[in-house]
């Protein structure tokens, strides 16, 4: 039976990614202090990359929310029903979840690069399919390819914040990379609405062709590779075939600055499978986080599916004015990007003065024993609560015979700021907990949310027409209430189910590597998180 010695690590030592094996801690602050920077990327560049990855996220969203202003016209030249074409959006949705369980897997094994290349050329087809067919089944199927070649934006887009930017900073820029996801519910029915009433329902499928080809000619020509498990920190070549011109004309600088090859920052020597998102949604903590954001992204989609025929209804509007009816949805969520990113980053950095823990510009922090779940969620929950008590006023305003329009834009504003804003903070919880595959999980959430959201775009126009939209918006409240105690669970019990999976995880890699049996010793600074018995337990599991 070999034994892997135990590492002691203080406050100092423990603020690392990749935690010092050195026996003394004066030897260990000092390798700490000589750790190579999180990434070789500038301020300039990262933001820079990731407003990109935020514009090729614009992709997914809009692609849904450009179609509902032509809804109607859609259903009148393919001569079907209009619950059929409410099919295509179901279908939209479904697929928008399951395609990213294979894009983030393989951008997590291959590279963000490529995995945008193959997401781009698929939306191209799909859309000149799309402009060009002729009948409701073609509309059907190429709206599914078109939802594969969309949808793994958003995982990739949290994929590059994570390759960039550490955790004392990762609220800021997770806001960043969603500014595109929230303007296309904004945006999108606007510009649906323009073109098809001026120049008709396909040229929405042309304006889509076009935006896809001008992204993918950026990732091809500008945009380097970022995945760490590929490039580290960003001084480590890609592939030969992952190179953009901007790429190697960067690293031919870097090499004549004499910037050394940090070949130890590669985060995963053992890169996660294609299908690597499927196990985390059968892991205890991030089941019930990403289950909970499922219902809460459900009942947001309740909004978003019913809100066209409840306006054609109520106050006969246009395709541009039920269009221009989107617009406070998406500026709510523009506005949770910059306020909540700020408040998780500031929450972040109370909790590590809280604890002792410097902050090192530059350098990853280690959250083995950090309390990270309830630094995030404390900026979550209680915007989840204020959700609920919006929500509910708002679906008694619809249910007027001539609800004010004021009132409605106000409690659609405030619905989408709360509601994008405690995404957000799930979306960093998220990345933070899976650093080796961060687009995976981001689209393990995608695959669950997009599922739950699916069956509600599926059950609003039923709900709306038995109990009402006052009633419905109850329901939705109560479930959401009800239900929150799946994010509270985390924040009490997440530190110590995090400490047992890496002790089982190091454990299996151990004995792969060695060939035999190796007992895992527990560090020091887990039994604070775990307990002692909990240590034992943890021990053994760990050894099988």
């Amino acid at each position: 039976m070999t034994a892997l010695a135990e590492v002691p690590q203080t406050a100092s030592t423990a603020l690392y990614e990749k935690p010092p094996t050195s026996d003394t801690p004066n030897a260990a602050a000092t390798k700490d202090a000589a750790a190579p920077q999180f990434s070789t990327f500038s301020s300039i560049e990262k933001k820079l990359y990731v407003y990109i990855s935020s514009c090729a996220a614009f992709a997914s969203p809009v692609s849904s929310s450009i179609y509902y202003p032509a809804l109607n016209i859609i259903a009148t030249d393919l001569h079907t029903t209009l619950a059929n074409i409410n099919l295509t959006i179901t279908t939209y949705m479904i697929f928008q979840g399951l395609a990213p369980t294979i894009v983030g897997g393989i951008s997590d094994r291959y590279g963000r690069r490529p995995a945008y290349l193959i997401c781009f050329t698929i939306f191209i087809g799909a859309n000149i399919g799309l402009a060009l067919q002729t009948n409701y089944v073609a509309l059907l199927v190429l709206r599914c390819l078109q939802s594969c070649g969309s949808s793994g934006t958003v995982a990739l887009s949290n994929g590059v914040v994570s390759d960039i930017a550490t955790r004392a900073e990762r609220g800021r820029y997770i806001g960043y990379a969603a500014l595109g996801s929230s303007l296309g519910p904004a945006l999108g029915p606007i510009i649906g609405g323009l073109l098809a009433h001026f120049l008709g329902w396909r040229s929405i499928f042309w304006f889509l062709t076009i935006f896809a080809g001008f992204m993918l000619t950026i990732f091809v020509i500008f945009i380097p590779e970022t995945c760490r498990n590929i490039v580290g920190n960003g001084s480590v070549p890609a592939q030969k075939w992952n190179i953009s011109l901007m790429a190697y004309f960067r690293l031919r600088k870097l090499r004549k600055n004499c910037v050394p090859v940090s070949q130890e920052t590669i985060q995963n020597k053992r890169r996660p499978g294609i299908l690597s998102s499927l196990p985390i949604l059968f892991e205890k903590e991030s089941f019930l986080l990403l289950f909970y954001a499922g219902i809460l992204y459900a009942g947001f989609y309740v909004i978003m599916a019913g809100l066209p025929a409840q306006l054609a209804s109520v106050y006969n509007y246009n395709s541009i004015q039920i269009g221009l009816c989107y617009l406070p949805i998406g500026c709510g969520a523009i506005v949770a990007r910059t306020i909540v990113g700020r408040a998780i980053d500031w929450n972040f950095r109370r909790h590590c003065r809280k604890l002792g823990i410097e902050i090192v510009k530059g350098k990853q922090q280690n959250i083995d024993t950090f309390p990270v779940e309830r630094a995030r969620l404390e900026v979550g929950l209680p915007l989840v609560y204020i959700g609920c008590a919006v929500f509910l006023p708002y679906g008694w305003v619809m249910s007027l015979p001539n609800p004010p329009l004021a009132a409605v834009i106000i409690l659609l504003f405030l619905n989408a700021y709360v509601l994008s804003g405690s995404f957000q903070a799930l979306n960093v919880l998220i990345v933070d907990c899976h650093p080796d595959s961060s687009a995976a999980a981001s689209a393990a959430l995608n695959l669950v949310r997009c599922l739950l959201g699916a069956g509600g775009v599926a059950a609003v126009i039923p709900l709306l027409d038995r109990i009402g939209s006052g009633w419905t918006g109850t329901m939705v409240t109560l479930i959401w209430v009800l239900m929150s105690g799946m994010w509270w669970a985390p924040m009490v019990w997440g530190p110590r189910w995090r400490a047992e999976k890496k002790i089982r995880q190091d454990a299996t890699w151990a004995r792969r590597e060695s060939g035999q049996d190796v007992e895992r010793a527990v560090p020091v600074e887990y039994g604070a998180v775990l307990g002692n018995e909990r240590t034992a337990e943890a021990v053994e599991k760990g050894t099988g």
